[in-house]
């Protein structure tokens, strides 16, 4: 991380709060403090044990730093940010990178990235970077981070989110939402897989506490097998990264087949048990739910 950018964080929620935490210790390690911004103050105290300082506004936040990264839903939510005498357009005067970490369409963060350079005179690039890895990987470090934009502002929001994991940049603005429209697609069918063979086996007679482990040395295992391995067999599904979300991402990756004029049959499958999953009352439980879903079908 150069030791001379100075960063902001916005939206230390479930995942931006351990983020932002790996950030302030590596921001302290070159004698500069992350500032961070929060609707309620209280989401920022890690970040603030960490070393972080407090921006009472987006503008102050704005003013402090040289890269902003926001860890917030999808794009609405960081438009909301951006206007107003306190937004953090406000405190643009100098040129800033505006990373967006959200899940997000590929075409609305485009369209975002040219109405901010138009608004600006182009003192604000925009670059998205959404995260993949869950609470477990933003508390580890190891998130695996897409990067989408121009090369010099992708260059410092790859910087910048280097303690959260492996952040890669991936080709022009967008890319990095095409690249987890990917991401989700083979979250969303390897989870709903593993749910339905899990149930299966255990309606016959097996004992996922011995099938699981078997299944992760070979070519079924998988990463989401190590981490949610353990949650199939003792049927919590209490909420690291609610269903209800992946219905967002799945309609993303829909628009990026469309764009790429492909058909997606798996796609559609994944997202019609998500679907099913909701629309039974089940959205609030992990992705993992879906093994609870198929057991009351």
């Amino acid at each position: 991380m150069s030791t001379d950018q100075r960063i902001g964080f916005i939206g230390p929620g479930a995942m931006g709060s351990p983020m932002a935490v790996h950030i302030a210790r590596a921001q302290a390690a070159t004698g500069r403090a992350l500032h961070v911004h929060a609707r309620r103050h209280a989401s920022a105290e890690e970040a603030l044990a960490a070393g972080a300082e407090w921006a009472p506004t987006p503008a102050d936040l704005a003013r402090a730093s040289d890269v902003v990264l926001t860890v917030l839903p999808d794009l609405p939510e960081l438009e909301q940010v951006l206007d107003g005498e306190t937004g953090l357009l406000a405190g643009t005067d100098h040129p800033l990178v505006l990373v967006a970490c959200s899940t997000s369409s590929p075409a609305g963060v485009r369209d975002l990235g040219a109405r901010l350079a138009e608004r600006t005179g182009g003192r604000v690039s925009l670059v998205d970077a959404p995260i993949s890895g869950g609470v477990e990987g933003a508390r580890e470090g190891s998130l695996s981070i897409f990067v989408g934009g121009d090369h010099d502002p992708a260059r410092a929001a790859a910087a910048a989110l280097a303690p959260c994991g492996s952040a890669v940049h991936l080709g022009p603005l967008g890319s990095g939402q095409v690249a987890k429209a990917a991401n989700q697609l083979i979250v969303a069918a390897t989870t709903a897989a593993l749910a339905e063979a899990l149930v299966a086996a255990e309606r016959a007679g097996l004992d996922l506490a011995a099938l699981v482990p078997i299944l992760a040395g070979g070519y079924a295992g998988s990463r989401l097998l190590e981490v949610k391995g353990q949650r199939f067999v003792d049927h919590d599904h209490s909420p690291a990264s609610p269903a209800s979300f992946m219905i967002k991402d799945l309609r993303y990756a829909h628009e990026v087949a469309r764009a790429s004029g492909i058909p997606s049959p798996v796609l559609d499958a994944a997202a019609g048990v998500y679907d099913a999953m909701v629309a039974a009352g089940l959205g609030d439980l992990d992705s993992s739910g879906v093994q609870a879903y198929l057991e009351r079908a």
